[in-house]
């Protein structure tokens, strides 16, 4: 499935997408001393380092130039131990999916149990406002199934995982070592703050922004102030800027939230290079 998928939303999303303002990924790079980043056109994939470890956030799609840009930032996919799986969506997935070029086989995967009902086929994703039903994901790595709120480590690392269902019925974030929380697909980050996630892509638009609330209080309670780091939009760590608009979704049909920092063409890597990678950090939002 991954192949197929991958190809569809490179074209068919690239052109659904273009000049829409919507998606704002970051280029290939380090944000800082943890936090590495892999530009997949539209879509960022993750790896954090700490000491003799290094675990990757989300697998991103069946992309073939994947293992060429972890060179660029000195990670090599065998070192690749552990993977965080916020959601099933090819774009977060893709690259551990059994038609994948197989470079994390050997890696175990952690994911949500309420999510992994879409990898046993007992719930299939629908996108494009309900209309398509996609077809079922087919993962083989070991995986080890998260309920909302669990707290595990890799190594020296410290992982909690909070569900915030609305995008995908079990889609989690992580809070790594209560500094960096890694949210895939639950906020956008428009111009002036951060938005419920791209709403023809939902499970649940009205759950999805309740979770984004939730999230919000959980985070306000315990006085943490994460960096906020995005599947599709970078990050910030601006605790207001993040949930300035909590309550409302981003629509690509919406003019008013076109981002005009955001490129014309996400599909358009000619300003992702190797010396960018090696030579700049990734500035924030907000």
């Amino acid at each position: 499935m991954s192949k197929k998928a991958t190809e569809f939303q490179r074209k068919a999303m690239g052109r659904m997408y273009r000049g829409k303002g919507i998606f704002n990924p970051l280029n290939t790079g380090w944000i800082d001393e943890h936090v590495a980043c892999v530009r997949e056109w539209i879509a960022n994939i993750y790896f954090y380092r700490k000491g003799n470890t290094t675990i990757m956030i989300d697998a991103g799609y069946n992309y073939d130039r994947l293992q060429e840009k972890m060179g660029w930032l000195s990670i090599r996919t065998e070192d690749i131990r552990d993977i965080l799986i916020t959601h099933q969506d090819t774009d977060h997935v893709g690259a551990v999916e059994a038609d994948s070029l197989g470079l994390f086989n050997h890696a175990t995967l952690y994911i949500g149990e309420v999510e992994n009902r879409y990898l046993t086929g007992e719930v299939r994703r629908k996108v494009c406002y309900h209309l398509y039903k996609l077809p079922m994901v087919t993962i083989n790595n070991r995986k080890v199934l998260l309920k909302d709120g669990q707290v595990f480590t890799i190594g020296d690392i410290k992982i909690e995982c909070f569900l915030v269902p609305g995008h995908t019925w079990g889609h989690l974030v992580y809070l790594i070592d209560d500094h960096y929380l890694f949210t895939g697909d639950t906020i956008w980050f428009g111009k002036d703050g951060g938005y419920s996630f791209i709403n023809g892509l939902a499970e649940d638009n009205e759950l999805g922004m309740r979770s984004l609330a939730a999230l919000e209080e959980k985070l306000r309670q315990r006085k943490l102030q994460p960096m906020f780091i995005t599947g599709h939009t970078g990050w910030s760590n601006n605790f207001d800027f993040a949930f300035a608009h909590k309550d409302r979704f981003c629509s690509p049909f919406n003019r008013s939230l076109c981002n005009p920092d955001a490129p014309y063409d996400g599909y358009d890597e000619s300003d992702d290079t190797e010396e960018k990678a090696k030579t700049q950090r990734l500035s924030g939002v907000g």
